[in-house]
Formats: structure tokens, sequence, C-alpha cells
């Protein structure tokens, strides 16, 4: 059997952890099978980018971060885009053939599931693996990367406590998660955040305000505002999303609203304040002990399911099994915090504000 598979979008820890997975299955069940590692995502399949990988490749990159196999960005609008009188569709089809592939393993988060499932029906054999730091893969319990990231990002809020503490500052840490805010709420409420603001929950800049200065009027010298990068005000919430970018334009706000709304919380609440981006810092690294566990369960079995000939279809973890759902059925899809979670209704309870 002849294998191909790669890694695309965004990097996170753990990928290198469910190739191992996956190879050692391989190489451990099906000895005389051949596994292609294809560059830098999607776009190593369009370039014929690749090359024949050996056991020892999948040998001491357990708990390394990142990708051996490199990874891109290939946005999903652009792949049925005709250039040259041909597409990248046909590129990554052309390539597979070329390969003599038997199927294709793709790690990757929500943009690559949907190419992944454009490809399924194409005719090409598919398996995909759910990898995301967001964790708002449709259908699966928790993608592979976000246990590490939701560790760094804690830890960043862990350590802003004591700066904070002592300068009797109001520290807004600007955690990832453009679309959706699971990042944000678990690092959030592990790291003992004050207030917490999703996207999935657009919010009142006053009501954040007026916690903040309502902890500062009794006694307490600083706040922490875990705030998801893609957090929106209230006032902001029906627009559409070139509007509200002109709108920002207007305001001044380049990209996040993190730095507009310290600088309002200060006016407001008359504390000082500053703004924390760990940014890439959540990407890098080595993998939890957590997520090395669950990739090398999702790679051993996405292994499996390629041996059974099982195609169109992505890994899936639910509870502590992996099991899988159809491309077809969650391409396009995305998980998103619900206004009811159990999460948020525990930290109203003990006080911290979502502010809504």
């Amino acid at each position: 059997m002849r294998i191909g598979i790669l890694t695309s979008g965004g990097d996170c820890p753990a990928l290198n952890a469910v190739i191992r997975g996956f190879g050692k299955y391989v190489f451990e069940n099906a000895p005389d099978s051949k596994i292609f590692g294809i560059a830098d995502g999607y776009g190593g399949l369009i370039n014929g980018e690749y090359g024949e990988m050996k056991k020892s490749d999948f040998s001491g990159i357990l708990n390394i971060g990142g990708t051996i196999l490199g990874t891109s960005r290939q946005p999903f609008k652009q792949m049925l885009t005709e250039v040259d009188n041909t597409t990248k569709v046909a590129k990554m089809k052309e390539n597979y053939k070329k390969m003599k592939l038997d199927c294709l393993v793709t790690l990757g988060g929500a943009g690559t599931h949907k190419s992944a499932a454009l490809l399924s029906s194409e005719g090409l054999n598919v398996v995909g693996l759910p990898k995301t730091i967001d964790n708002d893969i449709f259908g699966t319990d928790v993608t592979f990367g976000f246990h590490s990231a939701v560790d760094i990002a804690t830890e960043c809020i862990d350590r802003l406590h004591t700066t904070a503490a002592s300068h009797g500052r109001t520290i807004l840490c600007e955690i990832m998660g453009n679309k959706v805010g699971w990042l944000t709420l678990y690092a959030g409420i592990a790291g003992g955040a004050d207030v917490i603001l999703l996207p999935e929950l657009p919010f009142d800049r006053d009501k954040v305000a007026d916690c903040v200065y309502r902890r500062a009027k009794s006694g307490k010298a600083f706040s922490i505002i875990a705030v998801a990068e893609g957090a929106l005000y209230d006032f902001e919430a029906k627009m559409k999303k070139k509007e509200r970018a002109a709108e920002r334009m207007k305001r001044g706000v380049d990209g996040t609203i993190t730095k507009e709304l310290a600088d309002y919380i200060a006016q407001k609440a008359g504390v000082d304040t500053r703004v924390v981006v760990p940014g890439h810092i959540q990407r890098g690294g080595s993998p939890s002990p957590y997520d090395r566990l669950i990739s090398t369960q999702v790679g051993a079995y996405a292994a499996e399911l390629v041996l059974q000939g099982i195609y169109g279809v992505t890994v899936a973890i639910k509870g502590d099994s992996v099991c899988y759902n159809k491309l077809s059925d969650i391409a396009g899809k995305s998980k998103t915090v619900p206004a009811d979670h159990p999460y948020i209704r525990t930290g109203e309870s003990i006080g911290i504000s979502f502010g809504i």
C-alpha cells in the first residue's frame, strides 16, 4: 500500500505525535507499505513535493512540537479557482495519481477538512485527523493540540497574576481564537481570570469596565481579563465581517479590539491597564502528556482505517474512545461555545463576568 500524509494549516503541538502513531502502526501491521511525507501541506501536493519516509523517521518525535513535514495554508475558496487552465484540486489529483497513492491522510483543522472532503468527492481516498488549538471541529469532543494550548495560555495568565498584583494593574491577555472561544474559556477559568470575553458572546464594554471598577472599589487592586482575539462588542454583533472591519478602521482599530478595550477600561474605571498577547507561543513547544496520549491513539486508529480501506472519513474522539465521521458530514461545520455551556454557568456562579 502507498500512503501519502500531510499536515495543513496552522501548526500546533502534537502534530508529530500523530504522525508517529500513524507511522508506527502502519509499519507494525503492514510492513510492506510505503508512506510518503508530503511537504508543506496541500501546497506540497499541488507542487509534487514529497519523499518516502523511513521507519526511523517516526522515532524520537513524540515530544517535539511543530511538524516534521512542514505546513502551509491553502484557502479553500481558491481550490477550484482556475489559473492557467487548471485548478489546485486538479493538480492535487494529478500528483496523487503520479505518486500512485492508495490513500491520502490529512492532519488539519476546519479548512483542511473542507479541502479533504472536496478531494474525497473528487474520487480520492482520504482520511482526516482533527488538529487545531481552537477545538472547533464539528463531531469530535476534542482536537489534538487544544489541551497543550490550554496549558500554555493558562500559564500565561498565571504569570500575569503576580505582576498585575505587584503593580495594581488590570491586564488583558489576548488568547488565540478568531471565531470560537474554547481556548479562552478553558484557560480563563483555569487561570482564574476575572473577566472572560468570547466571540460567541458579544459583550457590553461598560459592563466589563464596571466589573473592574467594582473590584477596585472593593479593595481588589488588580484584575485579569482573558479576551479571545475574535471577541466583539455587542453593537458590532449584527454587522457583517467587512462592515465590522470598516467600522473598526474608522475608530483607529486595525485588527482586534483588545487595546481599544484596555484604553476604554482605563478611562471608565480609572485603573492602569496593560495588554499582553502571547500569540504564537500558544502554538509552539512540546505537546502535553494528554495530547501525546490522544495523538498516539488517533494516529494509530487512522492507520487502522487506512489498512481496512475505510475512506472519506475523519477521526473523532468521543469520551475515551475513538471513532470516525464522514468528511461530508462535518466539512464546513464549526463547533462553537454554546451560551449555556456548563463552564460558563460555573464561571458566572463564582463571579466571573462575561460582559453580558
